[in-house]
């Protein structure tokens, strides 16, 4: 049986390069090169028939070791939870007032992106605590 070896995340939006560059600020991930045989990326996108210009964009971890994000254009835009979301673990190895310091400096940090945050869910120990947040265009992720 075969093993999977790489995970891509998928996220239905409605600017997938606003979305995308969102998500390479809050992970330090990087815009991959354009596709062989085009200089940049914009160069790709005008090759491609006009409904589909703009209808994807990609950032991955610079390491190798996180999954590759894609972003796909969609007409609806979001209406409900999301089932699955993004946990961006800052505050790993922290403990009580300095890891919910280094969760709002985080927080803050994202904000000034164009993040939302949404609420504090405190759990029994500090170290189980998280902030709900959204990106710019409302999908949740949790800082924990």
């Amino acid at each position: 049986m075969a093993s999977v070896r790489q995970v891509q995340v998928t996220f239905d939006c409605a600017e997938p390069e606003r979305v995308a560059r969102f998500w390479c600020e809050v992970l330090g991930y990087v815009v991959p090169p354009a596709p062989e045989g085009f200089a940049t990326w914009d160069d790709f996108n005008r090759s491609l028939p006009p409904e589909r210009q703009g209808a994807g964009f990609v950032c991955s971890d610079p390491t190798g070791a996180g999954p590759r994000l894609y972003f796909q254009r969609v007409p609806e835009g979001k209406v409900v939870k999301n089932r699955v979301h993004l946990d961006v673990r800052v505050g790993t190895g922290l403990v009580g007032a300095e890891r919910l310091a280094t969760l709002e400096a985080e927080c803050t940090r994202l904000v000034a992106l164009g993040a939302v945050r949404f609420q504090l869910l405190e759990a029994d120990g500090e170290e189980e605590s998280c902030i709900v947040m959204q990106d710019i265009e409302g999908n949740e992720f949790c800082l924990d």
